[in-house]
């Protein structure tokens, strides 16, 4: 599936030297990363997909499986702006049996840009960026907006409990379509719940916790206390609306042209206006992009694009895909506002980015010759 490592490399270093061109400042990350700040943005479920090691000096590491997480972090002991950042470099990703053939280490290059002036305008820059370097390939690109889904979310007539497990799961879209089923009274709750819940009507969750005996696992009795708590505050919590889960569900599979899909959105904000900020955002990007020379008129939006990658990513995202079964985006990139806030310690800075894979170009390159 993939070129042989010289041509890899040339291609790595021709893709590095046009970022470069585009006012990208060369960096480097080191290979190893403490685990503690991955596992700490992403959860356990990072072990799935990253090399996970044990240095004797500084605990657990991490096979670097992405460049976006130390280049932020770089960037915001910096604290400058604005700026704009390339790298090349190996990444690690273990693969399972479903992606078998996919390479589990590859070199990957790409572009970062912090600013705070016209997010807008940044989105369209990286996307044209990165629209111009492979327009010889003829992929197909792909946008969409993270951001939109989570105002939708956000707008919602429920708990902050339920709000908080839906957008927690926006990134597992099967989880996330089971909590919103649950939500909004379609699907039963789960008998394992169900039997706790009726047991939490009966006993009270202090007495339920002193009849349980000692405890041997992790969680201290308070944490099961509040987990129980929340179970039955949640279990006394109305339904979504049939309307907003509609809604919902119309928006989480909006596919169409990005002018269309405009359109749509502006119908949508009438019953579920949380996301007219978000749609605002849409509109300028598209006239950002049109400035930029992208033709908009049949660029494709999909509102759940990006909801299956690492996530960090909160606005704006995009890929460019190859009509090749079973591959990977040749490059993806996207907003991640928030990861700013988290790795900066409350200071947020506005920023956007992407990567691009060498070793796929090099291979439709060398299948075209």
């Amino acid at each position: 599936m993939t070129a042989p490592r010289a041509a890899e490399r040339a291609e790595a270093e021709r893709l590095f030297a046009a970022f470069v061109a585009a006012r990208g400042e060369p960096v480097e990350t080191d290979i190893l990363q403490p685990a503690d700040t991955l596992l700490d943005l992403y959860g356990e479920d990072i072990r799935a997909r990253a090399y996970v090691t044990h240095d004797p000096l500084r605990g657990e590491m991490m096979l670097r499986p992405d460049f976006t997480v130390p280049v932020v972090q770089m960037h915001m002991a910096e604290d400058r702006e604005p700026a704009r950042y390339c790298y090349m470099g190996e990444v690690f990703r273990k693969q399972d049996t479903a992606s078998e053939g996919r390479a589990s280490e590859y070199l990957q290059v790409g572009f970062e840009l912090f600013a705070r002036q016209h997010p807008a305008g940044a989105d369209a820059e990286v996307f044209a960026l990165f629209a111009r370097l492979l327009a010889p390939l003829n992929l197909r690109p792909v946008t969409g907006d993270l951001g939109i889904i989570l105002a939708a979310i956000d707008g919602l007539k429920t708990s902050a409990r339920r709000k908080a497990a839906l957008t927690r799961h926006v990134w597992r879209p099967r989880r996330f379509r089971a909590l919103l089923d649950r939500f909004a009274g379609r699907t039963p709750v789960p008998p394992a719940r169900q039997r706790l819940l009726d047991r939490l009507a009966s006993d009270s969750v202090d007495a339920l916790i002193e009849a349980a005996g000692p405890f041997v696992g992790l969680r201290t009795p308070e944490e099961i206390a509040m987990r129980a708590r929340g179970l039955i505050e949640d279990a006394d919590t109305p339904p979504i609306s049939a309307t907003e889960a509609t809604i919902l569900d119309d928006l989480l599979s909006l596919e169409a042209a990005a002018p269309a899909a405009l359109a749509h959105l502006r119908e949508i904000t009438a019953d579920l206006p949380s996301i007219a900020p978000a749609v605002d955002t849409f509109a300028d990007r598209l006239a950002a992009l049109e400035a930029e020379g992208v033709d908009i008129s049949t660029l494709p939006f999909e509102a759940s694009h990006g909801r299956t990658t690492l996530e960090y990513y909160d606005g704006f995202v995009f890929s460019f895909l190859a009509d090749r079964p079973g591959w990977p985006p040749v490059a993806s990139g996207g907003r991640y506002d928030a990861l700013t806030a988290v790795l900066g310690q409350g200071r947020t800075l506005p920023a956007v980015g992407g990567v691009i894979r060498p070793a796929l170009v090099a291979t439709l390159k060398g299948d075209d010759a």
